[in-house]
């Protein structure tokens, strides 16, 4: 089995604190977790090839050989958060690859100790120690990098079993501090010395002192004091040369003025580099402070303006200022006049801050969360070497001011303006931004499009998130430089041309209100190499297929896709990337549409034609027509009450080539005899001076019947088809069982022509007589002749005939 590396080991162990499962897990074969599971023993089913153990946060309160004595391959073990009360070393005697090992946070009062040569990292911090917990075994932990300790008391020979160990950090933890020798802490050989007092007690300021000469890396922590400044010793003149600190964290400090002064001061002599304060609360003297107890405070603070040390960074954050009676001009004087290349002030209710007299040394100035304004910096040309500028979270207002602030400033190439209540209504007076500024950040303020007038010719990376920001006017802005844009969190409509940022690479329009990008981005920005549009209320229509498009042919330049684009618009397609977003060709271009629309118009037109043709419809239209004028012109010369009375018993259709059957064996037939036949024949009964067409209505409509003479001469004859049509009419108008069909010789089918439809319907649905050939037969056809006629008529029809005829 091949072994951890010991960076994967370390970086394991300093996890164990971001571990919060409540089950124990096994994340491989080598890495166990029991943290937080309320144990109060060791568990005994613990994998025996594990190399990580974590069994923090539990109630475990002693330890034994035995259930460790199986892990043989343990490289990292964590028993912090526990209740262990005695602790010995020999419980890890068999487990000789341990080089992690965290006991922090229990209730040791005693170790037993034991040479564990191969530890690198050992923390017994925030115990219940009197005395440092320093064994003789301890010299011999060579590998030794990293030592947590505490104690309530500390003496000379506390360190002397390792004076000798190259340690990279020291870690004390001082509660109910009562004791601390001098030069306790010198023959410690660290690089970080990190102590941390109690917050319930004054600091020992000879332990502080110490720690500065011990170590090139030091944090202090509840640095409090709350007695007189009065009974607070001045730090030795001859501490100065042995310190050795470059690098000094004080956090959560709550000290008298006098004594953060005195303080200072020291480090300001010494060759601390770098200087960070969290935390700081400074009051004033106790008791009723008066003019003379600022007096000397005022000397101090004149000669520290005056000192050039080894000082670079000053950060002050989360500055409480409980000193009432304060002159803040001066202490603005104080730190405006420092000769350091970095001063950062945080959180410090600032309202204002002075312009160097002379020509300052800053390079970095920091003055976030505070209560500055426009009138900060103003016609000030001292800070010709400052680089970086961060002003955020506070009261700006006038980004034209702001420009002026910086148009002095040589250097400057960086300017942080944000979260700032800035506008910009143009002016007749332009801006004058710093020639030199490369890089501003203008996001969360109230910035609107007329801001594109006020911007540096010169910069090349432009933040502008989070604004009121609705359009890119075209032509206002001409920033040939600007390579990076930061449009996001806006109210953009669409995205903004490069007509006007030649040079730009990096656009950000994230969630804006852009419906529809423009798809000729890329065409009009050809140096784009990302563009983030995503979580924009994207409208999926036939305008976005082209945006679609242009995301496949740029080659990966939408930053997110595919998951940042998803529709927005029409409610049924909320939710739905724009990957998966498809509409057909025929539906989003328009002239394809009216192509194929107008091809099915002309098929449609000649498909309707065609069969208009086909089934002469045309025909049928007139005919309809000049039935529709007859009946009209009936009504009219008719008295209203006078109804259509029948007349005839039947009406004959026939072919003039069938005239000869119809005369010599049809009327003869039917109208002699007893229960004669009365029929309407054209030649005796149409009226002269009307036209064929309304003969024809007449006889039918005074006609019980009409009888229609089948044969090949009937369906080439042109009127025979329109007493077909009428009586056809008829029928069905009058819902009436009116029509009766005579064959008198067979009809092919293809004889018949298509407009014939309606004859070969009724030849389809309706039963005919056929003329028999025999003669034998015919005494039949005409009894079911005459049945299918008998009818009394109303009157007698003894009208006069007329001799019209027609071929």
């Amino acid at each position: 089995m091949k072994p951890l590396t010991n960076s994967y080991v370390f970086a394991c162990a300093f996890t164990f604190t971001l571990w919060n499962s409540i089950h124990p897990t096994v994340e491989d074969e080598f890495i166990a977790n029991y943290s937080s599971r309320l144990l109060t023993n060791v568990p005994k089913n613990i994998p025996v090839h594990t190399q990580v153990l974590d069994l923090s946060h539990n109630r475990i309160s002693g330890i034994s050989i035995s259930e460790f004595i199986s892990l043989s391959d343990l490289q990292v073990l964590n028993l912090s958060h526990n209740l262990i009360t005695v602790f010995d070393f020999s419980v890890f005697v068999f487990n000789e690859n341990l080089e992690y090992l965290d006991l922090s946070h229990n209730n040791i009062l005693k170790v037993c100790c034991l040479t564990l040569s191969h530890l690198r990292h050992l923390d017994l911090s925030y115990n219940k120690f009197t005395a440092l917990p320093i064994c003789q075994e301890f010299e011999n932990m060579f590998h030794l990098e990293y030592l947590g300790l505490s104690a309530t008391m500390i003496r000379r020979s506390d360190f002397r079993y390792i004076k000798h160990l190259q340690l990279h950090t020291v870690f004390l933890t001082l509660g109910n501090f009562s004791l601390y020798e001098p030069q306790s802490l010198a023959v410690l050989n660290t690089r970080s010395l990190h102590i941390d007092f109690a917050a319930n007690q004054n600091f020992s300021f000879s332990l502080l002192y110490d720690g500065m000469s011990t170590s090139e890396n030091l944090k202090v922590v509840n640095l409090i004091y709350t007695l007189s400044y009065k009974y607070f010793p001045s730090p030795p003149l001859m501490l100065l040369k042995k310190i050795k600190t470059t690098a000094l964290i004080l956090d959560t400090v709550d000290v008298q003025w006098a004594i953060i002064l005195q303080i200072f001061l020291l480090i300001w002599y010494s060759p601390v580099e770098h200087l960070t304060v969290r935390n700081l609360t400074f009051r004033g003297p106790l008791g009723e402070p008066t003019k003379h107890d600022f007096l000397p405070l005022l000397s101090s603070l004149e000669q520290l303006i005056s000192l050039d040390g080894s000082m670079k960074a000053l950060t002050l954050e989360h500055v409480r200022n409980k000193l009432y009676y304060f002159n803040q001009e001066v202490l603005y004087r104080q730190f405006s006049e420092m000769n350091i290349a970095s001063l950062t002030i945080y959180d410090a209710y600032m309202p204002h801050m002075l312009c160097p007299n002379r020509t300052s040394s800053f390079q970095y100035l920091n003055f976030s969360h505070n209560a500055l304004t426009d009138e900060l910096f103003q016609n000030c040309g001292t800070l010709m070497d400052l680089k970086l500028l961060i002003l955020q979270w506070n009261k700006f207002e006038s980004l034209l001011k702001v420009s002026f602030m910086t148009s002095r400033m040589k250097s400057l190439k960086y300017l942080d303006m944000s979260n700032n209540l800035l506008h910009h209504d143009g002016a007749d007076v332009q801006c004058r931004w710093a020639v030199s500024l490369t890089e501003l950040d203008l996001s969360s303020n109230q910035l609107a499009d007329a801001v594109f007038e006020c911007l540096p010719a010169n910069i090349k990376k432009l933040n502008l998130q989070n604004n009121q920001i609705s359009s890119v006017p075209k032509g206002m802005a001409d920033l040939k430089s600007l390579e990076e844009l930061n449009l996001a969190s806006n109210r953009l409509a669409d995205l903004p041309g490069c007509s006007g940022f030649t040079s730009l690479q990096f656009l950000n329009t994230e969630m804006n209100s852009i419906l529809i990008p423009s798809a000729d981005f890329f065409q009009s920005c050809p140096r784009v190499r990302e563009l983030q549009a995503g979580h924009n209320p994207f409208k999926c229509s036939c305008e976005l297929q082209d945006f679609i498009h242009l995301e496949r042919q740029s080659g990966g330049k939408l930053f997110g896709w595919p998951s940042a684009y998803v529709c927005e618009y029409p409610e049924g397609l909320r939710g739905t990337e724009l990957k998966d977003f498809h509409l057909s060709e025929l539906a989003c271009n328009t002239t394809l549409l009216l192509v194929t629309a107008l091809l099915l118009t002309l098929v449609l037109v000649a498909v309707v034609a065609f069969l208009c043709i086909y089934l002469d419809v045309p025909w049928y239209v007139r005919m309809t027509w000049q039935w529709t004028q007859t009946k009209r012109r009936a009504w009219h010369n008719q008295p209203r009450e006078q109804e259509t009375v029948l007349q005839f018993h039947a009406f004959i259709s026939y072919s003039e080539r069938d005239a000869l059957w119809v005369k010599n064996e049809l009327i003869p037939n039917l109208e002699r005899g007893e229960g004669c036949v009365q029929l309407c024949q054209h030649e005796r009964n149409f009226i002269p001076g009307k036209s064929i067409v309304e003969n024809i209505i007449n006889c039918i409509e005074k006609s019980y019947k009409s009888i229609f003479v089948l044969s090949p001469n009937f369906v080439q004859s042109e009127w025979c088809h329109y007493e077909l049509y009428f009586a056809h009419h008829k029928l069905f108008s009058e819902n009436s069982n009116s029509l009766i069909l005579i064959l008198l010789e067979p009809i092919p089918p293809y004889v018949i022509p298509a407009r014939y439809h309606k004859l070969k319907a009724l030849m389809a649905k309706r039963t005919y007589l056929e003329w028999p050939k025999e003669r034998s037969k015919r005494a039949l056809f005409w009894a079911n002749l005459r049945a299918a006629i008998n009818i009394n008529l109303p009157i007698e029809a003894n009208k006069e005939q007329s001799d019209v005829t027609y071929t």
